[in-house]
C-alpha cells in the first residue's frame, strides 16, 4: 500500500516540495524561487517537473506516493480544484491546479490555502499541539491567516475563512494589492512593508547602512537594526505592533482561540521587539477574561512549516478522500 506523501507549497517569492510520512518526516525536500510567467500552465508543468524530480532523487517509484497536497495562496474553490485570484500571483485567474497536477503527476492531488494548511502543521507539529482553538497568521510576501476551531480546520462557507489579511484596520487606508484599502496586510505584509520602507528609510539610519542603501532595505534589515537600538527600526516596529495587535483584539474578541500563533516577520523579531509589546495591547483593548486567556506564541516550527504544511494537506487527503 502506498505510503509517502508528496508536499508542494506555491508562494508569492518561493516554491517548496517535500517528500515525506504521514508522522511529518521529511525524507526530502527542495526549494526555488517562485518564476510566474503569466501563464499558470506552464508553471505548474514546471512545478510537476520539479516534484518529480525529487522522488526520482529520493529513489522513489511514483507508486509509492499516496497523495499530494498543494498549498497555494487564497482565494480559492477547493471543491472544483481552482486557484481564483491571488494578489500575489499574477495572472493566476481561476487556474484549475487539482486538474493540470493530476494529469502530470498521476497522483491524487488536494489543495488547501496556504494559511490554512500552515496553521493544521502548527496544530499537528509546532506550537499548537494540545490544543483545540488556535489561529495561524503569516506576514510573508502577504498577510494569510489560517483557522482551527474544535481540532479542524474552519474554512466557512466559501473556503474564505481566516482572511485576517484583508480585514480593515484603517477604512480608507493604505492600497492593498487585494484592491481594497487599510487592509491589515497592507501594514504589515512583507511585501508591503518592503515598499514603504525603501520610500521612508532614511538615509543616516542603522536600517540604511545595514542594507547597503535605500533601494535595498528588506524587513530584516529593521529586525537587526532594531536589535542594535536604532530609533527608526524602532518607529517601524511600534507602527508594526500597533497594527498587528488591532488585527488581534478583533480575532480574539470574534473568535476566543485559546492561542494565536505568529509566524514569519514577528516570529523572527521575537519577543522583546514584537510578542511582548502585541501582548501588552491585546490585554489593553480587550476584557480581562479575553486578553488574559489568550496566548500569542511564535509560529515553532521555522523553516520545515511549508514542508509540513504541504504534507499535512496530503495527509488530510490520503485520509479523507472526500477532503479533496
Amino acid at each position: 500500500m502506498a505510503s509517502l506523501l508528496l508536499g508542494i507549497d506555491i508562494g508569492g517569492t518561493k516554491v517548496a516540495f517535500a517528500l515525506g510520512d504521514r508522522d511529518g518526516s521529511i525524507r526530502a525536500r527542495s526549494r526555488r524561487a517562485t518564476e510566474a510567467s503569466g501563464r499558470p500552465e506552464q508553471d505548474l508543468s514546471r512545478m510537476a517537473a520539479d516534484a518529480l524530480q525529487l522522488i526520482e532523487e529520493a529513489g522513489v517509484p511514483r507508486s509509492e506516493i499516496a497523495a499530494v497536497g498543494v498549498t497555494v495562496p487564497g482565494p480559492l474553490d477547493r471543491k472544483r480544484g481552482l486557484v481564483l485570484h491571488p494578489p500575489n500571483l499574477a495572472g493566476w485567474e481561476e487556474v484549475a491546479v487539482v486538474e493540470l497536477l493530476q494529469r502530470e503527476l498521476d497522483r491524487p492531488v488536494s489543495i488547501e490555502n496556504d494559511a490554512n494548511a500552515a496553521a493544521l502543521a502548527e496544530w499537528r507539529h509546532g506550537a499548537g499541539r494540545g490544543l483545540h482553538h488556535l489561529v495561524y497568521l503569516t506576514m510573508s510576501t502577504g498577510v494569510g491567516g489560517g483557522l482551527v476551531l474544535g481540532g479542524r480546520i474552519h474554512r466557512g462557507a466559501n473556503d474564505s475563512a481566516g482572511e485576517i489579511g484583508h480585514s480593515p484596520v484603517e477604512w480608507n487606508g493604505e492600497q492593498c494589492a487585494c484592491g481594497l484599502r487599510g487592509c491589515l496586510e497592507a501594514y504589515v505584509g512583507g511585501a508591503a512593508w518592503t515598499r514603504r520602507l525603501r520610500t521612508q528609510t532614511p538615509d543616516n539610519s542603522r536600517v540604511w547602512l545595514l542594507a547597503g542603501g535605500g533601494d535595498r532595505v528588506t524587513p530584516e534589515h529593521v529586525v537587526a537594526a532594531a536589535r542594535e537600538g536604532d530609533s527608526f527600526a524602532l518607529s517601524e516596529f511600534d507602527r508594526f505592533n500597533h497594527y498587528l495587535s488591532r488585527a488581534l483584539v478583533q480575532i480574539a474578541f470574534t473568535l476566543a482561540p485559546e492561542a494565536v500563533i505568529l509566524g514569519t516577520i514577528a516570529a523572527a523579531a521575537g519577543e522583546a521587539l514584537c510578542l511582548g509589546p502585541v501582548r501588552e495591547q491585546v490585554k489593553a483593548h480587550t476584557w480581562p477574561q479575553v486578553g488574559a486567556e489568550l496566548q500569542i506564541l511564535p509560529a515553532a516550527l521555522g523553516e520545515d512549516l511549508p514542508y509540513l504544511a504541504a504534507l499535512c494537506v496530503a495527509e488530510a487527503a490520503r485520509s479523507d478522500p472526500a477532503a479533496r
